[in-house]
């Protein structure tokens, strides 16, 4: 079957290239070009968010309290549609790999993604408009929870567009032109620091809006976003051949329930692992505002070196895909174990960063050497050990995540991550956070252990994908 690959290399360059000859070597080569402007894309995205954070900041601590609140909840719903819909990933892998009908068949991918974008966004944005009263339930006082209800009435309008640009990003990538999201979200970079700018604090004649104007920024970027999608496809002749807008009003309801089979174990698991460390900040809330703020550092610290594992995990979904479409089982392990190692070695030197070097790290949000930051210092240091202990295993559960996914394996690793992330890791993290003298730092070990579990069962079930029949298309 190893022939086959070299035949269809011509069909997508940069992201199925030739296994033929010297065949780690090339699939090394196949996989960073796709993983290294995914990543980036994911670190710019981070940016991007940053700079709405920055601009509240300045209105004052409860409109960045209401805004943190909003786009936690905003996010939430975001990201687990963004994972349901961005399994066509996945599929158009597949159905370039097999290379029947391809045109068509990724077509109608896209199309019902898009669908589905739309469909979803609704729902999310439903629960947007509901948000005052989601947060008042959360125990939220009153003043706070009517802000953040303003905040998500506005931002709202970005879900559907967040939604559908997560789907194009998806097929770009996919058909190998990754450097379209990171183009395309360093640019958003440039649009959210305007839009900020203009409706925030009122330039360029625009009024200042305030909180107000912070969520409209992330509209207008958003729909920015969405727009340079269709542009760079439009623009671009390989993409523009798979006319992806064709007959759009054409329902495909076979695809649709594929997709929603497919990846609705993957929204779960955004929202088990989101959970738990949502969970982990209630904790540490309780335990003091110090450990909270600490803990609020380092996670984030931990959060921006993620990006990258979970970019070549991103790739490790297309590639493993492809070669599942080609039925080369040979060329899916070497896409998988590639991407755990380029993933292992990667947060190999993170973890050494946190190890060593912790106040430079820090230096990237706060000033480790002010007084009034002495003791959210000292604890978010105390946590970064622990994150540096657990960086490898971060990563490694990322791409063999990934790599299931392009076998459109997402079911068994659903169950793997609740159970991981919420009766070992959670359960560790309440036991060592309350019941014994480590606190703060023992909710971080039942972070590190729920990551942990995912990891080993994950690889687990990655290196026994042949024996357990995954690798065998049933289509």
């Amino acid at each position: 079957m190893g022939t086959r690959a070299p035949i269809r290399a011509g069909f997508m360059p940069n992201a199925a290239i030739s296994t033929r000859d010297a065949p780690w070597r090339t699939e090394l080569s196949a996989t960073l070009a796709l993983a290294w402007p995914l990543a980036l894309a994911n670190l710019l995205q981070m940016l991007v968010h940053a700079v709405d954070v920055i601009f509240v900041a300045r209105l004052g601590e409860r409109e960045l309290a209401a805004s943190a609140l909003a786009i936690a909840l905003f996010g939430l719903v975001m990201w687990a549609f963004s994972g349901l819909t961005g399994i066509v990933a996945a599929l158009i892998a597949e159905e370039l790999g097999r290379r029947r009908h391809a045109v068509r068949e990724v077509r109608r991918s896209v199309r019902m993604g898009l669908w589905l974008a739309v469909a979803t966004g609704l729902v999310g944005m439903a629960v947007c408009w509901f948000g005052e009263a989601i947060m008042l339930a959360s125990g939220q006082t009153p003043a706070l929870s009517a802000r953040a209800g303003d905040f998500l009435r506005i931002i709202m309008w970005a879900m559907i567009p967040m939604v559908a640009a997560s789907v194009l990003r998806n097929f770009v990538s996919a058909l190998g032109r990754p450097i379209f999201a990171t183009a395309i979200t360093g640019l958003a970079l440039g649009a959210s620091l305007l839009f900020n700018w203009v409706f925030v604090f009122g330039n360029l004649g625009a009024p200042a809006l305030g909180l107000e104007g912070s969520a409209l920024a992330s509209v207008c970027t958003s729909l920015f976003v969405l727009a340079s999608y269709l542009v760079a496809i439009g623009r671009d002749r390989r993409l523009r051949r798979y006319r992806i807008f064709g007959n759009w009003w054409r329902a495909e309801w076979s695809r649709l329930r594929e997709i929603v089979r497919v990846g609705s174990p993957v929204m779960v698991i955004i929202i088990a692992e989101a959970g738990l460390f949502s969970g982990a900040a209630l904790l540490m809330g309780r335990i003091g505002e110090s450990e909270l703020a600490g803990h609020t550092v380092a996670l984030q610290i931990a959060a921006l070196a993620f990006q990258v594992p979970f970019g070549v995990g991103q790739a490790a979904t297309i590639r493993v895909g492809y070669h599942f479409g080609a039925g080369d089982r040979a060329a899916i392990g070497r896409a998988g174990w590639l991407g755990i190692a380029v993933a292992a070695g990667f947060m190999c030197l993170t973890a050494a960063a946190m190890l060593f070097t912790p106040k430079l790290l820090l230096s990237i949000y706060v000033d480790p050497a002010a007084p009034a930051n002495a003791a959210m210092v000292a604890f978010a240091i105390s946590y970064m050990t622990m994150a540096a202990a657990f960086q490898l295993f971060d990563g490694v559960q990322a791409v063999a995540a990934g790599s299931l996914r392009g076998l459109q394996d997402t079911r068994v690793p659903m169950a793997i991550a609740i159970f991981s992330y919420w009766v070992p890791g959670y359960g560790t993290a309440i036991w060592l956070g309350f019941f014994t003298p480590l606190q703060g730092f023992g909710v971080w070990v039942g972070l590190a252990i729920g990551l942990v579990f995912a990891a080993g069962l994950l690889t687990w079930r990655w290196s026994k994908r042949d024996a357990l029949g995954l690798t065998i298309r049933t289509a």
